[in-house]
């Protein structure tokens, strides 16, 4: 009788232990299926594995989260599948990158346009979306991103504005756009450069003249 009841404790015991592999297995093979799904727009696999209960603030080894994966590479549709699981919007990744900003860098209007609407935030420490709009000459996403609120004068680490980011890579029209919506051209970044003067030693002397023209006489 004992043998008999030794014998069933084992067999309880493997069994137990088999579950807990196979759960493990599953759950390592859904973290990684989570990311690739992510990152290659499989919208109908991740949102079966969100249904299953993965935590939609699941991240990589860089930092970035689901909603950064699917951001940074465009992909509307699996963005729209995450936002009702409510992903953290502000997540940054290691490199200080959230969802928005990347969108922006890349030019994703479709995801911009989702992440503004679900609250996506506009500010923080270091660079913000104004900031790559700006550096990267997006237009009607800066218009997109000035509507919602963000801070037109918002420095980045080295103290640059969006007005000095588009003066110093030619941008001419985000200038004129971010000038009449009252950006201030006397600042200066941390090497002592206006707006103006940055963009004139970039040899962009059109928007240098924009700008010094713009600026208040002393």
């Amino acid at each position: 009788m004992l043998r008999a009841i030794d014998r069933c404790r084992h067999l309880l015991i493997g069994l137990i232990f088999v579950l807990a592999t196979g759960l493990a297995v599953a759950q390592g093979g859904s973290y990684d299926d989570a990311l690739s799904a992510a990152r290659l727009g499989d919208t109908r696999q991740l949102s079966a594995l969100l249904a299953r209960g993965l935590d939609p603030n699941t991240v990589d080894a860089q930092g970035n989260s689901l909603l950064i994966l699917a951001a940074r590479e465009g992909h509307a549709d699996t963005v729209a599948s995450l936002l009702p699981y409510r992903p953290k919007l502000g997540w940054r990744n290691l490199a200080g990158d959230s969802a928005l900003m990347l969108a922006v860098l890349k030019g994703h209007e479709a995801v911009v346009d989702l992440l503004l609407e679900a609250g996506a935030p506009l500010e923080h420490d270091g660079w913000a979306p104004l900031h790559y709009a700006a550096f990267e000459g997006r237009l009607s996403i800066l218009d997109k991103l000035l509507a919602r609120g963000a801070a037109i004068d918002a420095l980045t680490p080295n103290r640059a504005t969006a007005l000095m980011l588009a003066a110093r890579n030619g941008h001419i029209q985000v200038v004129r756009r971010l000038l009449g919506a009252g950006a201030d051209p006397t600042l200066k970044n941390d090497r002592g450069l206006t707006a103006a003067q940055w963009a004139r030693a970039q040899g962009n002397t059109v928007i240098a003249d924009l700008i010094e023209q713009a600026a208040p006489t002393r």
